[in-house]
């Protein structure tokens, strides 16, 4: 056994790209950088057989997480669920069937990292739509696991979700919502409190000494003086202004579309974005492959990959470990404090 603490990673959805993108990603851990050890939350079984289904010549070891490290230069360390479920499903075909092991492998890799027994948590993707099915409550990943994160009966922290990548961090401040709903749901007191931890979030896990914010407006133009809506000047506005008055370093609201050009992107560390798209668009075509998105607010480290199932490619060999081999390893960094960041002020994209 070794006092290395493995970084825990969730199954997702067995019928989506998770499982293989584990193996994938075990079977390239030393190439480039390397991977910190990992090991994954499922049934080791069910793994052995998509190894064999995609044709992979990979071992795995049924072990839990105190022999992970010592175990993962020869292995694929995979710890059972802790009902000894077993998992049958097909690549490919999503099954409300296989959601209570999806929910099980979250709920045993929040306990073990809440534990101090894994360093942080990395998440393969779920399929909310399936979860539904059996009851999922939850609006989606990120506020379940901020609803683990708390002892029953105390209020969850607000989680806030960044996707990072080496050259652009974004947070979307309003998330998976119509686009309808955003003028009622863009509050002065949400946007206040997300950019309250991005900014604490950027000091304590990424080691950036002065973060440098920066928030797109709503509207074309940021509004253009309220003649193509009002909420950039009389919710954005005064939201930065408090901001500003707490000592937060935050510019804004800007026009989205002058935000992500190279010599903007110099000049902050995080941009934050009324809407999903404002965020996710510029990074997913920045950094489609390796990108990573951060969940921030939480009392631990998660990452996951930025990407989904991917039903349609499971099971076919051809998906890309990229985007979960950088969570992974940023998720390592995150835990030990160690980011590219620095202590300068500038972005951990610089």
């Amino acid at each position: 056994m070794t006092d290395h603490k493995p970084i825990a990673l969730t199954l997702g959805d067995p019928a989506g790209i998770g499982p293989e993108i584990a193996l994938m990603a075990w079977r390239e851990r030393d190439v480039g950088p390397g991977l910190p050890p990992f090991f994954l939350i499922g049934d080791p079984d069910f793994v052995e057989r998509r190894a064999s289904e995609l044709g992979f010549s990979i071992p795995v070891a049924e072990v839990g997480p105190d022999y992970a490290t010592e175990v993962f230069p020869r292995a694929l360390p995979v710890m059972p669920l802790p009902s000894g479920m077993r998992i049958g499903a097909v690549a490919g075909r999503p099954d409300s069937a296989n959601a209570g092991a999806t929910l099980e492998s979250i709920t045993t890799g929040v306990s073990l990292v809440r534990a101090g027994t894994a360093a942080a948590l990395v998440t393969n993707p779920i399929a909310k739509y399936v979860l539904t099915q059996v009851g999922f409550a939850h609006p989606g990943h990120t506020e379940f696991l901020a609803a683990l994160s708390v002892e029953p009966g105390e209020a969850p922290p607000l989680p806030v979700m960044m996707l990072w990548s080496e050259t652009l961090a974004v947070v979307p401040v309003t998330i998976h919502v119509a686009l309808r709903r955003v003028p009622e749901l863009l509050t002065l007191d949400l946007v206040v409190a997300t950019a309250r931890i991005v900014a604490h979030d950027l000091r304590r896990r990424f080691g950036v000494d002065h973060p440098r914010l920066v928030l797109s407006g709503l509207n074309p133009h940021a509004g253009e003086n309220a003649t193509m809506g009002h909420e950039d000047r009389d919710v954005l506005e005064p939201a930065v202004a408090q901001l500003q008055a707490e000592g937060i370093d935050i510019r804004g609201p800007l026009p989205a579309d002058t935000l992500f050009h190279p010599r903007a992107r110099a000049t902050y560390d995080v941009a934050l974005t009324p809407t999903h798209d404002q965020a996710l668009i510029p990074i997913k075509t920045i950094a489609f492959d390796d990108g990573v998105n951060v969940t921030l607010g939480l009392p631990f480290v998660r990452t996951s990959p930025d990407h989904g199932t991917a039903f349609d490619i499971a099971g076919k060999g051809i998906a890309r470990p990229d985007s979960l081999m950088a969570a992974l390893r940023l998720a390592a960094r995150l835990s030990a404090g160690k980011t590219s960041a620095g202590k300068t002020g500038r972005s951990p994209t610089a």
